[in-house]
């Protein structure tokens, strides 16, 4: 069971988490399961957008599945997502965004309490402690 309030044992590494989602796209993309494929796309964007190679990657697979499906609004709106991926990743990503082109880029989302739950964790493991501030 996950915690939303922090990390416990149960609760994976966000890149864990990450590769999980990009497995199962995978999976459901050799089944022709673009619906579900995509979905999982959606859920890594989440998880990986604050890492720059995650956060392209995701944004290639949504271009490549739109392609695959002739959707022109979605290869349109990826080719956009693409480099702004490569440039403000580590700057700023609007919190729970899907990545889709149905969505605004800049909108933040709400976060499933699964995913809500692995960013919180990542948080409790990269924030400073008291004990050992940052030093300068």
């Amino acid at each position: 069971m996950n915690h939303i309030a922090g990390a416990d044992a149960e609760t994976p590494s966000l890149s864990t988490a990450f590769h999980a989602e990009m497995l199962a796209m995978h999976k459901h993309l050799a089944a022709g399961e673009h619906d579900a494929a995509f979905s999982r796309l959606e859920r890594a964007h989440i998880l990986g957008q604050k890492n720059t190679w995650q956060h392209t990657q995701v944004h290639l697979w949504m271009l490549r599945l739109g392609w695959k499906q002739r959707d022109v609004r979605e290869v349109l709106g990826q080719l956009l997502r693409i480099p702004a991926a490569l440039l403000f990743s580590r700057l700023w990503v609007p919190l729970g965004n899907t990545g889709g082109a149905n969505v605004s880029a800049i909108r933040p989302m709400p976060v499933p309490d699964d995913l809500a739950a692995i960013l919180a964790g990542q948080l409790v493991k990269t924030a400073p402690s008291k004990r050992n501030p940052p030093t300068s």
